[in-house]
């Protein structure tokens, strides 16, 4: 019979630990280590994740409990303080380049694609509010009694796995953190009104990206005559306009695209975008795959410890939060390789039971209901009657 290691050593065998070393090498995150090495704290922040843990004092009791496994971890359970100085003191680079070694890896071996017929990479970007009590994350405070974290998100529609991440405190908004970005030419991306600035679109048109968002109510326009075909179910126009503010038509002196449609309850949504040749009715499409983006931040804060932190010093926060989205694309990962179709929630909470089972991960994840096979039991020797005879 085979014999496995734990599920949870499984999941940390994703993880290249070469890679991982060169990443300590680069973010000098045992530059003053006293015996608690990088991989420890690694281990020890995922299995908080990934097993709910809610404490320091939870983590270091559920690794404690389980030391005689821990060997196949590769690691040595940490005292608490020992766990909360290096999460107060050792870089969180090292976490968020972690997070983007292991996303490489996911997207290159899935090779997902979209839904859609086209070539193009579809990019979704929007942010999330993580709240905070400004007396007890002092550094957080973004108003007089408010205090939040903000995760600046871009999701990659093959496969909806996360391609970029940025961590601010809340007073950082998203249009400024979109603004530092580049994308590749050609990439179509979908954004919300939030990320409306015509200066900007400007910019992008310039790159050869394309963008398709929500038109403001208040943006004066006028239309430009043409010949459209109208086409698909609920397309009520699709328009060529120019922009006639002031400030808006400097800021962006070309013409754009508004496609308007009307959903199935009678409420009638206007699409803006530089994308000129697709259809009407995909654009419609795309922007409602957007809520794809919507779905992630859902499951990632109700699935993984993201609301409530071990640690109260930023440095803590970023690591924990960081730690959540490489437990949250680990799980996206085996969700997409697995044959069984498993739902995002039902897989965590089965994995959190599983996840010191010994069993093989693969063939748990493809059949989680069917009975693993009975070990094979060591056959008796048969002392035959002449050795019973001699022995004395």
């Amino acid at each position: 019979m085979k014999r496995f290691s734990s599920i949870m050593t499984q999941l940390l065998q994703v993880f290249s630990r070469s890679e991982f070393y060169q990443e300590v090498k680069e973010t000098k995150a045992e530059r003053h280590a006293r015996g608690f090495a990088s991989w420890d704290h690694f281990v020890a922040m995922l299995f908080c994740q990934l097993a709910d843990a809610q404490s320091l004092r939870e983590i270091i009791g559920g690794l404690t409990s389980c030391e005689g496994r821990l060997e196949q971890f590769g690691m040595n359970v940490p005292k608490r303080s020992t766990l909360a100085y290096a999460n107060k003191k050792r870089p969180w680079e090292l976490f968020r380049n972690v997070f983007y070694r292991t996303s490489e890896r996911c997207r290159a071996e899935l090779g997902a694609k979209t839904k859609f017929r086209f070539k193009n990479r579809l990019l979704s970007i929007d942010s999330s509010v993580v709240t905070l009590c400004s007396k007890m994350f002092p550094w957080a405070t973004w108003s007089r009694q408010k205090g939040a974290v903000k995760l600046h998100l871009t999701l990659d529609h093959a496969g909806y796995l996360p391609e970029a991440m940025v961590v601010t405190t809340g007073k950082y908004s998203e249009l400024t953190v979109a603004r530092r970005r580049r994308y590749a030419r050609g990439t179509i991306l979908v954004m919300d009104r939030g990320f409306v600035d015509f200066g900007w679109f400007h910019q992008l048109q310039e790159s050869g990206v394309l963008f398709i968002t929500r038109i403001k109510k208040d943006t004066p326009y006028q239309v430009i005559p043409h010949h459209p075909i109208v086409s698909g179910k609920g397309i009520v126009s699709d328009e060529r306009i120019q922009l006639t503010g002031k400030r808006s038509r400097k800021r962006y002196p070309e013409a754009l695209r508004l496609v308007t449609i009307e959903t199935s309850e009678g409420e009638r949504l206007e699409f803006l975008t530089n994308h000129m040749a697709i259809a009407a009715s995909t654009i419609a499409d795309i922007y409602k795959d957007r809520w794809q983006i919507e779905i992630f931040f859902k499951l990632l804060k109700q699935n993984l410890r993201i609301k409530s932190f071990v640690g109260t010093s930023a440095n803590a926060v970023w690591i924990q939060i960081w730690t959540a989205l490489i437990a949250m694309l680990l799980i996206k990962f085996l969700q997409l390789k697995a044959r069984f179709g498993w739902s995002y929630s039902n897989l965590v909470y089965f994995l959190r039971m599983n996840l010191l089972v010994y069993r093989d991960l693969w063939e748990w994840l493809h059949n989680p209901f069917t009975a693993p096979p009975d070990p094979d039991l060591p056959e008796q020797l048969d002392f035959g009657p002449g050795l019973i005879g001699t022995a004395q």
